[in-house]
């Protein structure tokens, strides 16, 4: 088989896989890129802790680095997230939704705390991050599986 054949086959092979991919609502990609933005976010926090246990404004430095770490690696994987919900992809639906849930809680703690600034943005964006996640079609678009309706369920 000559390389222009190989090329052929796998240009061919590379359509029919992108026309297999389900169609991606507008909504699944307004919670990509609220993912994208909660990933950013967690960054940013990230490095500000780093500043702050670089500059001994710490409780303990060793304490602060790991925080430091720890958020930069926990941003990198909502950044993976975001990705797969792009991607329309059916293992990221649960993760974007815990995330929302989980920026949802430390948001309301930031409230309470009068951290209005960081708080309110947070909670903005893990309600908005529900709602695009949670309506009927980025549900069905990342359903594992053919979903039933309720005639099917009936009979």
């Amino acid at each position: 088989m000559s390389s222009r054949s190989r090329a052929r086959a796998r240009a061919q092979v590379s359509e029919a896989e992108e026309q297999d991919l389900p169609q991606r609502p507008r909504a699944l990609a307004g919670a990509a890129v609220i993912q994208g933005f909660e990933a950013a976010g967690v960054f940013a926090a990230s490095v500000l802790a780093g500043v702050d246990a670089a500059g001994g404004r710490s409780y303990h430095t060793n304490s602060g680095i790991a925080l430091t770490l720890i958020g930069i690696c926990t941003a990198i994987v909502l950044g993976y997230v975001a990705t797969g919900v792009a991607r329309v992809r059916p293992w990221s639906r649960t993760p974007a939704l815990l995330t929302q849930l989980f920026c949802g809680i430390v948001s309301i703690y930031l409230l309470q705390a009068s951290r209005y600034d960081w708080g309110v943005p947070g909670l903005v964006l893990a309600i908005a991050g529900f709602a695009t996640l949670l309506v009927p079609a980025s549900t069905h678009a990342l359903a594992r599986g053919p979903l039933a309706t309720p005639a099917d369920r009936r009979g």
